[in-house]
């Protein structure tokens, strides 16, 4: 095979062959040498040009052409009068190694980007071992946490992650940049005390779900920070009681009834302004059927009312929003259903964290995100069974997201 092309990365070498070699597939083989220069002799520092014999070295390369490439390096062996054989130097292959240096920076991006190890290996002709040495060396050098202290806005959440260490990890993260941080091996509550009394000394702001472990956990280590509940996990709490009553009163109507209010419950829980003819249709046929239902109703979109009028006053007129607040608790006293005092009494426990979500505009929104993203890399991978290397996927995939996988 012939060519007139500069191939990028062989520009200060000699190609002295290229051949196409037809095996299981087609494979291209380039032979190639390096220019006889003076080198320094690694023992005495002399410089020499004495060549003292020449050697095949076979070097597996990236694709050239979509076509899987072989180098053989012709590597020149020098002398030096202080007896000394040393090689020369060259661009394209580290010393004892069978991959080429583009090779290898492709494995190590690949061994991030791609879905799982095996694909890595088949794309690139290797063993799915060699990809994971690769994944684990990249791993040590880049993530060392030692002596990293956290910033002063940090977002915790746990994921289902089924590895060695557990079934659930506690991972946090920055709640400004909204980069991960780092990974916990299980979300005890003496776990994060621990990592919080070690790196967690700027903390002022802790944003999280509305979990009393963590909540302990944190106000132990760190003192009085202030604690953010995520809005998304106080509000669900109304949804439920809501879902609740209507699962309750429509086990007692008819059949039909009930499978139909059942099929239709999403024009509960749809705002007012949101519903279509037919949604209000069944909303006024099926709250007709129970005083009850309808009570439950009238307080969620309450609630949604606070909700919105909450957002825009902001930390101005946060006072007002805690005084709306005790008239919804009032209100949810004079219905007397069941399942609203519960959720009401979950606001009431947690209800400084709730204040502080409308008076700091941070949220647990964005690591939700990643977690659903672990999720997609667990099932892809048919989970991962060690949680050093789990760990070390997340957090170097969020890492170098910005990072194509190409080379050159």
């Amino acid at each position: 095979m012939n060519s007139i092309i500069k191939l990028p990365g062989f520009e200060d070498v000699t190609i002295t062959k290229m051949e196409e070699v037809e095996e299981v597939e087609e494979r291209l083989r380039i032979h190639f040498e390096l220019p006889c220069t003076v080198h320094t002799c690694p023992r005495c520092s002399c410089p020499t040009v004495k060549v003292h014999d020449y050697r095949i070295q076979k070097i597996k390369h990236l694709k050239v052409f979509e076509r899987h490439t072989v180098l053989f390096y012709r590597r020149r062996r020098y002398a030096c009068a202080c007896g000394k054989r040393f090689s020369e130097e060259n661009p394209l292959v580290e010393r004892y190694q069978r991959l080429s240096i583009e090779l290898n920076q492709a494995l190590n991006i690949r061994s991030v980007k791609g879905k799982t190890f095996k694909e890595t290996a088949e794309v690139y002709e290797t063993s799915p071992s060699t990809v994971v040495r690769r994944f684990d060396q990249l791993a040590e050098a880049t993530l060392n946490q030692e002596g990293k202290e956290l910033p002063k806005v940090i977002a915790i959440d746990e994921y289902k992650g089924d590895t060695n260490a557990g079934k659930y990890q506690l991972i946090i993260a920055d709640g400004i940049t909204r980069e991960p941080i780092d990974i916990l091996r299980n979300r005890y509550k003496n776990t994060l005390k621990d990592y919080l009394r070690k790196y967690g000394s700027q903390v002022e702001v802790v944003v999280m779900d509305m979990s009393q472990s963590f909540k302990a956990a944190v106000q132990q280590s760190l003192g009085k920070p202030v604690i953010v509940a995520d809005r998304f996990h106080f509000v669900r709490y109304i949804y439920w009681a809501l879902d609740g009553v209507r699962r309750r009163v429509q086990s007692m109507w008819h059949d039909y009834d009930r499978k139909k209010c059942k099929k239709m419950r999403h024009v509960f829980y749809k705002k007012s302004s949101a519903l279509t003819d037919q949604d209000l249709w069944h909303l006024e046929r099926y709250l007709g059927m129970s005083e009850e239902l309808k009570k439950a109703y009238e307080l969620k979109e309450t609630f949604c009312e606070w909700f919105e009028q909450a957002k825009e006053r902001g930390e101005e007129q946060i006072l007002a929003t805690r005084n709306d607040l005790y008239d919804f608790y009032d209100a949810v006293d004079e219905a007397g259903i069941p399942e609203f005092q519960r959720a009401a009494q979950t606001l009431k426990n947690w209800q400084n964290e709730i204040l502080n979500s409308f008076r700091y505009a941070y949220s647990n929104g964005f690591l939700e995100g990643i977690n659903n993203l672990t999720k997609v890399m667990k099932r892809n991978a048919f989970g991962f069974r060690s949680f050093p290397r789990f760990r070390a996927k997340i957090l170097l995939t969020h890492k170098y997201k910005k990072i194509g996988t190409h080379i050159g």
